[in-house]
């Protein structure tokens, strides 16, 4: 089987992700065939994209990221630049396209996942939707243009989807902005026939019903109180002082990720608060990706949760209070020559 089908179904240019047994990784090669796909389709006679995925745990889990650590512990950082370059190219292009492109996101769809399934024109989610830009926990920043969308949620919600890598059930994602519908997943498989025979992304919304409620518009204010600090260091102030269920939840994620990726994912969200197009996020993005094997405390990050599972990561710096942001200023200054060339990247 191949790792992703990509065939015309009706009005419909349809792309399904088929590695269910690794919850749909996204690996190198679906990268360039999707990018593909969508390149071909700019001009073919069909009205929308469908995008979905096989398997019920997941839409995609994130990038398949075995070969970057590989080919990063021989002291290679030239893959993973590659991937993440062509990677980003992709999203923009999903983000930009200038025909509906509809997406289907059951199960865990995080990291990488949120780039192909979450810059679309009508995302659907369902009972089963887990959502969320867990990056930090391995010593990355929200990357794949999803730290534009951290930027665009109400408040302060960006900051705190980011830093604490929160998952999102489907209320909570259509709150926060990687969403737009929800549609019960039995429903599915009739609405993407209907799409596919009509060409019309609006039955999407004609099948919309309301979400099981959700938790972050209810949190909102606390959000917003915990995390409007100037740096991570404040915020983690501001947690301790609390007592609620909530601060104590987010102090021990704070707690847990990577200091220098949270630091940074704080000074890029709010960077990007006067964005206007996500090449802007990815710009900023591929800064730290870019340094982030070599640099940062991305090889530690895999080795601790997918290589040895011990959860015991060494990070970098020893807690979220101390980052100093000469740290943070080194990550995030520009790449000049290696900075992402857009004019090459159409």
């Amino acid at each position: 089987m191949t790792e992703t089908s990509i065939r015309i179904d009706g009005r419909a240019g349809r792309i399904t992700l088929q590695r269910p047994d690794a919850l749909n990784a996204l690996t190198y090669d679906m990268v360039l065939a999707i990018e593909a796909a969508l390149d071909a389709w700019r001009e073919a006679d069909i009205d929308l994209v469908v995008i979905d995925a096989e398997g019920e745990r997941a839409f995609c889990s994130g990038g398949d990221i075995s070969e970057m650590y590989a080919s990063g512990t021989r002291g290679d950082y030239d893959y993973g630049r590659k991937f993440w370059r062509d990677e980003y190219r992709l999203n923009a292009k999903l983000f930009e396209y200038p025909k509906p492109v509809v997406s289907f996101l059951q199960g865990f769809t995080m990291g990488g996942g949120v780039g192909v399934g979450c810059h679309g024109s009508h995302r659907v989610v369902g009972e089963s939707s887990q959502i969320a830009m867990p990056e930090c926990g391995i010593g990355l920043v929200p990357d794949v243009g999803g730290s534009l969308m951290l930027t665009l949620a109400p408040g302060r919600l960006g900051e705190y989807l980011g830093v604490t890598s929160a998952r999102m059930g489907a209320a909570d994602a259509i709150y926060a902005g990687f969403a737009d519908h929800f549609v019960p997943q039995d429903q599915w498989p009739t609405l993407v026939s209907k799409i596919c025979a009509t060409g019309d992304a609006t039955l999407v919304e004609a099948a919309a019903s309301p979400p099981p409620d959700g938790t972050l518009a209810t949190v909102q204010p606390d959000i917003d109180t915990h995390f409007k600090g100037e740096d991570l260091g404040d915020i983690q102030r501001n947690l301790r002082a609390a007592s609620d269920p909530f601060a104590k939840q987010a102090l021990k994620a704070i707690t847990r990720n990577a200091p220098l990726a949270m630091a940074c994912t704080l000074q890029i969200v709010r960077r990007l608060r006067s964005a206007t197009s996500i090449r802007q996020a990815l710009d900023m993005e591929f800064r730290y990706t870019y340094r982030a094997m070599e640099q940062g405390d991305f090889i530690e990050g895999i080795r601790a949760a997918i290589i040895d599972r011990d959860r015991q990561p060494n990070w970098a710096h020893a807690a979220p209070d101390q980052v100093p942001p000469v740290d943070v200023a080194n990550m995030l200054k520009p790449l000049k020559d290696a900075a992402l060339n857009w004019e090459n990247m159409s």
